[in-house]
């Protein structure tokens, strides 16, 4: 196998698809600026960003002449009233983590009201679990919710007083960060290592960190300097200490306590915390120098940070805007929009787009909501096109130009993405994805060599992210390698984090082949995936570092369904000795093959007959597998005993797309 190897290597260099060709930082930026430029609404100046705005004596006219707009603000402010009068906060709460606010059945998120458990219902519920007992853990990660939705109130309330005039608006925002402020010690933090108070992780203190300053933002007209002070003393100050102590790294957290920091001194006037968390070690110009890869794609690879980092980044440049600071950070600008505007160029005929790394559920491309959220910044086509047809309060105080030009999709083609690990190839009817490595532990799973496939507009196989990370299935399954398009030694997958090698790309050829030299301290392995003809061809090799005999194995799973022949046999025996992650595999049917088995499979009109060749006597077993949760898909595992193995799948559509 190692010949093998040695031979693959010998066909050529990588191929250059990167999207950077120039050497200089001028060169660059100059690419940056001009990357995905179909998608992107240029200012007269050149820029593809701007500065946010705010006219609330527009937005006042609007609302006076408008009937849509006096209907809008009618039921704003109704529902505005209606918090108000019913919902407060509570120093008795205890915050928990919103990623445990998952049904214990199935894995899939419960469904959030703001009802009190325990006094205005009795259970929780989600679609797929209809009655679901109130544990304190449970409740902890209700009070999540309850929390950032209270502090998003709270910021309705005061653009409510900017925009009416009516200062019960601004006193009732005002009242509750007093309270905040003058409870603040009286939360004890749930997590020592992050210090958090009035939420479990710094992160949440991070993300509603926004919530709050602007409303000090909008309101601090109408409330005494001395008041302010307070705030900034007894609730701003601790919480941007606790932001400015963590997370000193390269991080989607990182980034997020940097800007909600960097928003606090504006609204401050603090220059000195500015160019701390702007310019500091860590800071915000070193997390996006460094966080996004030359591929514009977030470096810890899940594409739901991608776009949670532009969130964060979004959420103060609008606030950089009103105080026209945009024009020093105008580098990290042009990088932000490409990392939110990437996904786009990378997705499947079906919208979603590939799921490496841990995010919860599958993203869509185009995300239009999302782009209509940072037109205010980040000008496009689809999201000034979005954007015109809401009525939201960005609509009304910053209301969208029209597009310069119609929107339209650009087209999705083959890529090798060096910098980040990973390769599309699409090639006639198919569409092929390879993760072959990671670049960082976080949000990394046992996953190095996964692939997903559409053929046409039918999901062949995709990867399935994971569910609320306070969930068991998330540890024991969905970051394991069985839950993967991947090889496995006694059962399972890569230890991560490990960078790949991608010794050959053809776009033209239609193939590509990875290598991880070091997937595990007892294995390596490669795969070759090759279009062949109208068949797609996948070769999978693993072999053992230590010359002894493993359990050498093969998780492939389908979004279709298998007609099985009746050689399948049901068991119950396939968790036995085997890593936990098994257990999860239910409806359990096994098959003694030798050399090949083949049979049918159907994708919505499409019918691919699924191929497995493995030399010699081979064990396979096919079973109900976790999809995004709750959804179920089928699996097959295929093992035999052995130093090395090569597992090759074929899949043959029996009438072929053109």
């Amino acid at each position: 196998m190692m010949k093998l190897y040695s031979r693959l290597a010998a066909l050529g260099a990588l191929a250059a698809l990167a999207f950077f060709k120039n050497s200089s930082a001028a060169d660059k930026l100059q690419d940056a600026e001009h990357a995905f430029s179909e998608m992107k609404v240029y200012s007269a100046e050149g820029r593809p960003w701007r500065n946010a705005e705010e006219d609330w004596d527009a937005a006042k006219q609007r609302v006076a002449t408008n009937p849509s707009w006096q209907n809008w603000l009618t039921k704003e402010k109704a529902a505005v009233d209606a918090w108000i009068a019913k919902r407060s906060d509570r120093v008795s709460w205890i915050c928990g983590w919103h990623h445990d606010f998952v049904s214990p059945k199935d894995a899939a998120y419960l469904t959030w009201t703001p009802e009190i458990p325990g006094e205005e219902v009795s259970f929780f519920h989600s679609p797929s679990d209809p009655h679901v007992e109130i544990t304190p853990k449970l409740m902890a990660a209700w009070v999540y919710e309850f929390r950032i939705q209270h502090a998003e109130m709270m910021l309705r309330s005061a653009r409510l007083y900017h925009l009416t005039g009516e200062k019960k608006y601004a006193e009732w925002s005002a009242s509750q960060l007093d309270f905040y402020a003058e409870h603040y010690m009286e939360w004890t933090p749930q997590r020592k290592d992050q210090g958090a108070r009035l939420y479990w992780q710094s992160l949440d203190v991070a993300t509603s960190g926004f919530l709050y300053i602007n409303t000090v933002r909008l309101i601090e007209d109408a409330i005494s300097l001395t008041r302010k002070q307070f705030w900034w003393d007894h609730f701003f100050k601790p919480e941007a200490d606790i932001l400015n102590d963590g997370f000193h790294q390269i991080h989607n957290i990182a980034t997020w306590h940097r800007t909600s920091v960097a928003a606090f001194a504006l609204v401050y006037h603090n220059e000195a915390l500015w160019h701390q968390v702007i310019d500091g070690q860590y800071g915000l110009r070193e997390q996006i120098a460094r966080g996004i890869t030359d591929d514009f794609l977030w470096y810890e690879q899940s594409f739901h940070y991608n776009e949670y980092v532009v969130e964060a980044l979004n959420d103060l440049y609008e606030i950089a805007g009103l105080y026209k600071r945009s024009s020093e950070l105008a580098s990290e600008l042009v990088k932000s929009e490409n990392l939110m505007l990437s996904p786009i160029y990378l997705r499947f005929p079906n919208g979603t787009v590939p799921n490496p790394a841990d995010g919860t559920g599958i993203e869509t491309a185009p995300h239009d909501t999302f782009l209509a959220s940072t037109y205010r910044v980040f000008p496009t086509t689809l999201g000034l096109e979005t954007a015109q047809k809401q009525y939201n309060w960005n609509t009304l105080i910053d209301p969208p130009q029209h597009s310069p030009r119609p929107y339209t999709l650009p087209e999705v083609k083959s890529l090798n993405m060096q910098a980040s690990n990973m390769a599309m190839i699409r090639k006639g009817p198919w569409q092929i994805y390879l993760h072959y490595g990671q670049l960082t532990a976080s949000h990394s799973q046992a996953e190095a060599l996964n692939y997903s496939v559409f053929y046409g507009n039918d999901d062949i196989t995709h990867d399935p992210g994971t569910t609320g990370y306070g969930s068991p299935y998330y540890k024991e399954y969905y970051t394991q390698g069985l839950n993967h398009n991947i090889p496995l030694i006694d059962g399972k997958g890569e230890i991560p984090p490990k960078k790949g090698q991608l010794l050959r790309f053809s776009a033209e050829h239609g193939n590509m082949t990875a290598l991880q030299p070091n997937y595990r301290p007892d294995a390596i392995a490669g795969r070759t995936l090759a279009i062949q003809g109208n068949n797609l061809v996948d070769i999978a090799q693993i072999k053992s570092r230590d010359g002894s005999i493993h359990a050498l194995g093969l998780a492939f799973h389908i979004e279709g369904k298998a007609a099985l022949p009746e050689i399948f046999k049901a068991t119950d025996t396939l968790k036995d000795n085997r890593p936990i992650s098994f257990k999860y595999w239910k409806n359990v049917t096994t098959a003694d093959c030798t050399d090949e088995i083949s049979f049918n499979t159907t994708f919505g009109q499409t019918q691919i007959k699924l191929t497995f060749q493995v030399k010699g006597p081979f064990k396979i077993w096919h079973a109900t597998t976790p999809d995004v949760p709750p959804k179920k898909r089928e699996g097959f595992y295929i093992e035999i005993q052995g130093k090395e193995a090569k597992f090759i799948t074929i899949l043959s559509p029996l009438k072929p797309q053109t």
